[in-house]
């Protein structure tokens, strides 16, 4: 046999059928790529099934791996999924070794579940959303087949005949056992197979690429409309942050968040860039009289208020980091519902819930009071002198003053739909978290750091407070069990905006624990108990434990 005709020593055909279904399944990963790039890139099936993972997500697993990965969990998430079909693709090009019709349906099944999970999705557009997954499962399927019959035929030891000498037999059998395709890989063409695959790779990765790029221009509209947006002047400013409102404390959180710095929470695997041009929002539903639907130009021509406003997410442990504070540009909420005729319950309004949608298939409800209870709910446009980023909700987001996220924040909102709380339950909701969740008394301790080792002497003990809605009235700290003490105010701001506070401590060698609690303006001081995120957002008080030399 020629060295042409041979495998390479050591290579075993389960191998070669390992790697026929890897090959696969990247083809179809591309092929799916460029095919949802022409479709809806959210239908794309690494983007369906890991949506539909999200969706089924237990709670307490989503908050862990909000406090392992923070805001590079979907990245995770996505390498996850790629991690695991590489091993069923694996998987699949050995079972295709022994029965070739077996390994390409087994990629076909797998098709079969991204174009269920594609439109399944709550932002599906309809069975279009299934042509990637399908189109690429085919290509994978076909690929695997057709590489796997390019392999040699499997290795069958030779039977021993009468008067064969048995040491022979032995012998070849023995050299088969180091190549296994002795004397049985008739029409096998090493060279062949190796054109084929590297083919195959390159296609693939060429029309993977293709898709990508065809996927990035079609957010071109997106960004250049995001470019041009230029705000007229706000007929509500926010004025200057009050002089001793930022502390000087090092180590404490700056009174402004960056855009870049400000924490993202959502269930997006890829951010959706809408184009501010054709964008649309729509408001219905009961009490509303004069059913709207706006565009983006509509709203610059309302009048705009600017506000500094801390948003906090659900999910933020006691002590944690989803919390921030920026400066927002809209339109009035309450003020647009009246001009629809909508009313608030304590008014006679028959609606008491007001469900947000957003162009990824989010619902997110509100209590239609609080947003028309004279807070400066708002449909935001800007986010710290610019235009939202995309990440953030561009081109239009909803947030409401005194409510945790998951009720009022709807990002890349494009319908607003009056109804009742009874009638209806939001994405949330159905997966056990609260219909009403007002952000509650939280205070954290930026510095010092958890396990540090400061110096005998006067130690900075500095953090932030919030209570948005309320306003924060007090924070006190108290050092391992002794007595609370008054900690020092930064100036406030708004009572929509957190407030940073210090206190300075005549530490003594050994191990302290530091602990801190707010009350806010109600004259609710925080909990000392001790809960979880589920259902209504975490209490508890922020407690570090430090070494002093």
């Amino acid at each position: 046999m020629d060295n042409a005709t041979r495998p390479p020593r050591g290579i075993t055909r389960p191998a070669l059928g390992a790697l026929s279904g890897l090959l696969a399944g990247y083809a179809a990963i591309a092929v799916a790529q460029l095919v949802s790039a022409a479709v809806r890139p959210e239908a794309g099936p690494v983007i369906a099934v890991g949506g539909a993972a999200i969706d089924r997500t237990p709670p307490g697993v989503k908050d862990w791996a909000i406090r392992e990965f923070g805001t590079n969990d979907k990245l995770v998430l996505r390498l996850g999924i790629l991690a695991v079909l590489s091993v069923l693709a694996l998987a699949l090009g050995v079972v295709a070794t022994h029965h070739r019709p077996a390994g390409s349906l087994g990629v076909l099944a797998f098709g079969v579940i991204g174009a269920v999970a594609a439109v399944g999705r709550p932002d599906s557009t309809g069975p279009l959303d299934a042509l990637p997954s399908v189109v690429g499962a085919v290509v994978g399927s076909g690929l695997l087949f057709w590489l796997v019959g390019r392999l040699p035929a499997p290795h069958r030891p030779a039977s021993r005949g009468a008067g064969q000498d048995p040491k022979a037999v032995d012998d070849r059998d023995t050299a088969d056992a180091h190549d296994p395709v002795a004397g049985s890989a008739e029409g096998w063409d090493r060279r062949g197979f190796i054109l084929a695959a590297t083919a195959a790779a390159a296609a693939s990765t060429g029309v993977g690429l293709a898709g990508r790029a065809l996927s990035g221009s079609q957010g071109k509209d997106a960004v250049a409309s995001r470019a041009g947006i230029a705000f007229p002047p706000v007929t509500s400013g926010a004025g200057s942050v009050p002089r001793g409102a930022a502390s000087r404390v090092a180590g404490v959180s700056p009174f402004m968040t960056s855009n870049d710095d400000f924490y993202r929470v959502d269930t997006a695997l890829v951010v959706p860039k809408v184009d501010a041009t054709s964008w649309k929002l729509r408001i219905r539903g009961k009490g509303v009289t004069c059913e709207r639907t706006l565009t983006f130009d509509e709203l610059l021509k309302m009048p705009l208020i600017e506000r500094r406003i801390t948003l906090t997410c659900v999910s933020n442990e006691v002590g944690g980091p989803y919390a921030g504070n920026a400066r927002w540009i809209g339109v009035r909420l309450a003020d647009l519902l009246e001009q629809c005729g909508v009313r608030p319950p304590s008014k006679g309004g028959p609606a008491d819930q007001l469900v947000a949608r957003s162009v990824d298939g989010m619902t997110i409800g509100s209590p239609v009071e609080d947003v028309m209870d004279g807070r400066d709910a708002m449909l935001a446009l800007g986010m710290n002198g610019e235009p939202l980023p995309f990440a953030h909700g561009f081109p239009v987001r909803m947030l409401v003053p005194g409510l945790y996220g998951y009720v009022s924040a709807c990002k890349w909102i494009k319908d607003i739909e009056l109804t009742t709380f009874d009638s209806y339950d939001t994405y949330w909701v159905k997966r056990d978290w609260a219909r009403r969740a007002p952000v509650k008394t939280q205070s954290r301790i930026d510095t010092p750091n958890p396990f540090a080792r400061p110096r005998a002497g006067t130690v900075m003990v500095a953090g932030v407070a919030w209570a948005q809605h309320r306003g924060i009235d007090k924070v006190e700290v108290r050092v391992d069990d002794g007595p609370w003490a008054g900690a020092r105010l930064a100036a406030e701001d708004t009572r929509d905006t957190w407030r940073q506070w210090s206190y300075a401590w005549q530490a003594t060698k050994g191990d302290h624990t530091l602990t801190v609690r707010a009350t806010d303006r109600t004259g609710e001081t925080q909990t000392a108990e001790r809960t979880r995120t589920v259902p209504d957002g975490a209490s508890g008080r922020h407690s570090v434990v430090v070494t002093v030399e």
